[in-house]
């Protein structure tokens, strides 16, 4: 009748998707990934031209890669920020499963490049380094299971996040690589921890977790290598962690100075494991403590927001993300400063490589996908709805 007597109501068009996504989005997050990427681009000036000259190619040739797989990485980053719950949980599953098969099928078509641990495939111009990929998606997929496991006669979403954590830190320590084996095991336990898991279950994996530790020191050699010399009483200064600790200590408050530092013609990894290294060199403690505080703020407003979500999947998913990251950057600097032993591990967004930073922008962009702000009621006023009835 109101048609009939006024015409029809013209349907007002929805919100354009950028500006929602740019309303909704934690735009102080973004700005400390971006803020992250630039500093590993300055110190990419500083510490890849060495490497370059040495291998017989332009100074800034790991420079250019840098930017521009960086630029892949923000791309991709912003692109998978903008998708909704659902589709990142569709996305992060297809994902899992391409990048399960390819770490499966390592030992038969991977290479090492000479460093001991078959990690990568070679793609002549590029190489991929699929753990990376995994992590990410591994992490959301297994939110899912558990998320499903806690609804009304859902599936045991536990159990079944459990096995496939095994399969997974098994195919890692195959390769071997015990450094991602261990993050993978302790984001995932992040996220069991806080969907309820029993403190009983968390020790008994813990004991699990030692008693790996101590077989693969008996049984792998490069493992009981990289334990020997993190326990070993006196650095030897011609190793990576001596030539690391070194620089760490020349730096002081304020640096030696841009480009006068000496580590990056000794570390052969002093663009990407060691990255920090050349951080307290150049620029001294002021320049780490920045990186610690932009890797701080990142994870505790993710966090913060991430407290007023409803939705367990979005919870659960979003606190292993977060987790992953910031275990990450802690596990780079703590070997540089001998706080843990040697992982081989890249410094989210500001070590050099492909693998590394593209990974990094799809993890990112969902965990900024999950902490964007959504039409939903705060618990507080849940609570309070449900006292005044």
């Amino acid at each position: 009748m109101t048609e009939m007597v006024y015409g029809t109501a013209l349907v007002q068009p929805g919100e354009p998707i950028l500006p929602k996504w740019w309303r909704t989005l934690d735009r102080w997050s973004m700005t400390c990934v971006f803020a992250l990427f630039g500093i590993g681009l300055l110190l990419g000036l500083a510490a890849s031209p060495p490497l370059a000259e040495k291998n017989g190619l332009d100074p800034f040739h790991y420079v250019s890669r840098q930017a521009f797989f960086g630029c892949v990485a923000m791309m991709t980053m912003i692109a998978v920020s903008m998708m909704s719950t659902l589709m990142v949980r569709r996305l992060a599953t297809l994902m899992f499963l391409a990048t399960l098969v390819a770490l499966v099928m390592l030992p038969v078509f991977g290479t090492d490049f000479g460093k001991g641990a078959t990690r990568w495939y070679s793609l002549g111009f590029a190489s991929v380094q699929p753990s990376e990929f995994l992590k990410p998606v591994f992490i959301v997929t297994s939110a899912w299971l558990i998320a499903g496991g806690q609804e009304i006669n859902g599936p045991p979403g536990k159990l079944y996040s459990f096995l496939l954590t095994l399969v997974v830190v098994g195919f890692l320590a195959m390769q071997p690589d015990f450094g991602q084996a261990c993050l993978v095991l302790f984001s995932w336990g992040v996220v069991y921890f806080v969907a309820g898991a029993p403190m009983i279950l968390l020790a008994g994996m813990a004991g699990a977790v030692v008693f790996a530790g101590l077989t693969a020191y008996s049984l792998s050699e490069h493992f009981a290598r990289r334990i020997d010399g993190f326990l070993t009483a006196e650095v030897d200064p011609t190793t990576q962690l001596g030539y690391a600790t070194n620089a760490i200590r020349e730096g002081g408050y304020f640096g030696v100075g841009v480009g006068e530092g000496s580590v990056k013609w000794s570390l052969p990894d002093a663009h990407t494991d060691f990255i920090i290294a050349v951080a307290a060199e150049e620029y001294g403690l002021v320049m780490v403590l920045a990186i610690i505080a932009l890797y701080a703020i990142f994870s505790v407003r993710c966090l913060h927001r991430l407290m007023k979500e409803r939705d367990p999947f979005t919870r659960l998913a979003g606190t292993g993300l977060v987790a992953m990251f910031s275990m990450q950057a802690f596990i780079n600097m703590g070997v540089a400063v001998r706080l843990l032993p040697a992982k081989g591990m890249t410094l989210p967004f500001v070590s050099n490589g492909g693998s590394s930073l593209i990974a990094g922008g799809i993890a990112l962009g969902m965990l900024l996908a999950f902490t964007r702000q959504r039409p939903q009621d705060e618990m507080r006023d849940i609570l309070l709805r449900r006292r005044g009835q």
